[in-house]
């Protein structure tokens, strides 16, 4: 369990910035090399990269380098774990939901 909250927290911490939730969304489309991806973002290549990393080292893509050309690559399996969490946090506020229709339910029913 600690193991998939550290994961889901990893995965939290590099979606929280704009520019790698912004990597995510253009890698979504297809790989594209890095030099390429960096062109949509406004600030200096060592800059992004650092954002890359964030992304890399919490599993969220993957990069190959090819020659003179690095390549980046969604890693869709990842972004399981936070709908793992998310289905897990809906269901858990359904029941909550339910349970206060419940009670509210019968509050009403018993009035005198």
């Amino acid at each position: 369990m600690a193991q998939y909250l550290a994961e889901l927290d990893g995965v939290f911490v590099a979606l929280a910035d704009p520019t790698r939730r912004g990597v995510i969304r253009r890698l979504g489309r297809g790989p594209t090399s890095v030099s390429d991806l960096a062109r949509e973002f406004p600030m200096t290549l060592p800059s992004f990269m650092k954002h890359l990393r964030t992304l890399e080292a919490n599993g969220l893509i993957r990069t190959a380098k090819s020659g003179r050309v690095r390549t980046c690559v969604l890693n869709r399996e990842r972004l399981a774990v936070l709908d793992d969490w998310l289905a897990e946090q809906r269901r858990v506020w359904e029941e909550r939901t339910d349970r206060l229709e419940d009670f509210l339910t019968d509050t009403r029913e018993n009035r005198p």
